[in-house]
């Protein structure tokens, strides 16, 4: 017999879920060991059902880890069955074949059962500085050639089961990685974090009982559908398409990585093809993830709400096996996350004709730009590592500037490292952490900015500078806005004069180098001659804009000592650039068509 839910404990549990997750999460962060957890925020707390739907995630978990939990579980079901669990299990996995992503996201999870029934999962997906192979320091990016040389391969063991330690498992791993108290301290903070998760459980289920949570749940679940279909319901019918690239995959040069969107809407339904996008390729910048297509379109439906398994429901994903977003193992995925942002931007700009007062230009279209540095302390001969990932610009939006300096939608509320931890527990100085002029797009609405982040390590050591791969397909800009600057990673050795481009993994390097993280910055957003002459000018007066961009660019001539208007001289210039060639969203990096309605 259904259950009949009053609002107010609906509303209770609605909002009861969610906080278990986000609980996790604090707990999580105040226990860990290493800082890709407890300053990065490179994770997610979730609590799933038995068939894998998505019951809650913290908010600000990582956007991209959200979309392939429930495979997962649905894994773990299949290969143990659902009696094949107990109260007191952990669950270890990192297994490419259905995780999907590089072998440091170490997943630990465990069943919730009460009265001998399976009701869910409370689960963890953390950053792990090291899991052997070439990991460390995010691993070797995209030249790694098979997941054995990344790294532990770790699939859907009990590492404990019925509450007692699989002594055998821990050795092997402990054996295998470099940093085994730290990242066993991880892993002890991923296991409290889910018997929270089962106490919370625990009291809401003795309060109000199995039928009355379940229900609610489902109430939740349909709830969260019909908010994301009345948004989807006010874009016009149609099929609209899409198309950018990555440079290449790291391995073939001057070899374009496709990136092609079919998104088509009819009624309340929409339907994301990236079936055009390129076949799976011997670079390690594989994928197998549903998540570029379920973090563009919660962007697009409900952003601030919480998500859960009806925030999905009504979203119809066709990625067919062997694309390059759904590889096969063992496809070599090290460097996975490297093409999702730009596979949302480009998913969410084939709207742009049908939505163009609510989409944005193009955000810098990469994870991130990851500090990675790590060596032994010749002081304390104990191994360090040094990580951090820096942000950059966002697309400018129909009403405003795009954010300067901020991570890539597909990592939630990650945030770069604090620069007093990294030199307190690592043998580096930060020289510098600033906005770089000039990087946002040009536009009404100007892209945020990127960072130059400069590092100077104290010891010797190896970094991983890691070519980046959107300097030709730059982030582009809509209605008439102009596409950002680069990004790009340097280095300058004692005794060099100048700082030389890099992209290298594992590089040794001498005391007292020098390295600078570049990342770029968000296309702009209409016309940059439509821009106020007062708003280029506090651009100005902030450094975010120089002298000679606002001449050549906004057509606004700014005086050097004072920064005072030239009303006359901005009048003339605007008209001369008016009468130029500008930019037309049909020359720009990306390809943007609109089909007929189905």
């Amino acid at each position: 017999m259904k259950t009949k839910l009053d609002p107010v404990t609906l509303e209770v549990i609605r909002n009861a879920l969610p906080a278990i997750a986000n609980e996790m999460a604090a707990d999580l962060q105040r226990t860990s060991y290493n800082m890709m957890i407890y300053e990065v925020r490179d994770f997610c707390t979730a609590v799933l059902a038995p068939d894998g739907a998505l019951i809650c995630q913290n908010v600000g978990g990582v956007s991209h880890f959200v979309a392939d939990l429930g495979v997962i579980v649905e894994d773990g079901v299949k290969r143990y069955g659902k009696d094949g669990f107990q109260n007191g299990d952990v669950i270890i996995t990192n297994h490419q074949a259905v995780a999907g992503q590089h072998l440091n996201n170490i997943v630990i999870y465990t069943p919730y059962i009460r009265d001998g029934e399976l009701l869910c999962f409370a689960m963890v997906r953390a950053h792990w500085i090291d899991v052997g192979g070439v990991s460390t320091g995010f691993g070797g990016g995209t030249r790694v050639t098979d997941p054995w040389m990344e790294g532990l391969q770790l699939d859907q063991l009990k590492i404990y089961e019925a509450g007692k330690p699989n002594e055998v498992l821990i050795k092997v791993i402990r054996d295998n990685i470099r940093f085994p108290d730290a990242s066993f301290g991880d892993m002890r903070s991923q296991v409290a974090a889910c018997k929270l998760a089962s106490r919370r459980m625990d009291e809401l289920f003795d309060k109000y009982g199995r039928e009355t949570i379940l229900e609610s749940i489902k109430v939740v679940f349909d709830e969260s559908e019909r908010k994301c279909r009345n948004v989807v319901a006010g874009i016009p019918d149609g099929v609209y398409e899409a198309e950018s690239w990555i440079d290449d995959d790291g391995l073939i040069p001057n070899d374009p990585v496709r990136i092609h969107a079919r998104v088509t809407v009819s009624g309340s339904d929409m339907t994301i093809d990236l079936s055009g996008c390129s076949g799976e390729r011997k670079s390690a910048i594989n994928a197998r993830t549903l998540a570029a297509a379920r973090v563009a379109y919660k962007a697009l439906t409900t952003p601030i709400e919480p998500v859960n398994e009806g925030s999905f429901t009504a979203l119809k994903l066709i990625i067919p096996e062997g694309n390059i977003m759904m590889a096969r193992y063992p496809a070599p995925m090290s460097g996975w996350s490297h093409i999702v942002p730009t596979v949302v931007d480009t998913i969410i700009a084939a709207l742009a004709p049908a939505w163009p007062s609510f989409i944005p230009a193009a955000h810098s279209g990469l994870l991130g730009g990851s500090v990675a540095f790590f060596g032994s302390d010749p002081k304390t001969g104990k191994r360090f590592v040094v990580q951090s990932i820096e942000g950059g610009g966002w697309g400018g939006r129909p009403e405003e500037d795009g954010e300067s300096g901020t991570v890539s939608v597909c990592q939630g509320d990650v945030r770069n490292a604090c620069i007093e931890s990294i030199e307190l527990k690592c043998p580096v100085v930060i020289e510098a952490r600033e906005f770089r002029p000039d990087s946002g797009g040009p536009g009404k609405n100007r892209g945020g900015l990127g960072i130059d982040l400069r590092v100077r390590n104290l010891v010797e050591g190896r970094w991983n500078l890691p070519r980046t791969e959107r300097n030709k397909c730059k982030p582009w800009g809509l209605w008439g806005g102009m596409p950002s600057g680069g990004a790009a990673y340097f280095l300058k050795q004692p005794g060099d004069n100048d700082f030389k481009l890099m992209n290298v993994h594992r590089h040794p390097v001498p005391a007292d180098s020098d390295v600078i993280v570049r990342t770029s910055g968000g296309g702009g957003w209409g016309d940059p001659l439509d821009r106020g002459p007062e708003r280029v000018q506090s651009d100005a007066l902030d450094g975010l804009v120089s002298l000679g961009a606002a001449r050549d660019f906004y057509g606004v001539i700014l005086d050097a000592k004072t920064f005072a208007i030239d009303a006359k001289a901005t009048e003339a210039q605007r008209a001369k650039l008016r009468k130029q060639p500008r930019v037309d969203d049909q020359e720009l990096p990306i390809r943007i068509t609109q089909a007929a309605a189905e």
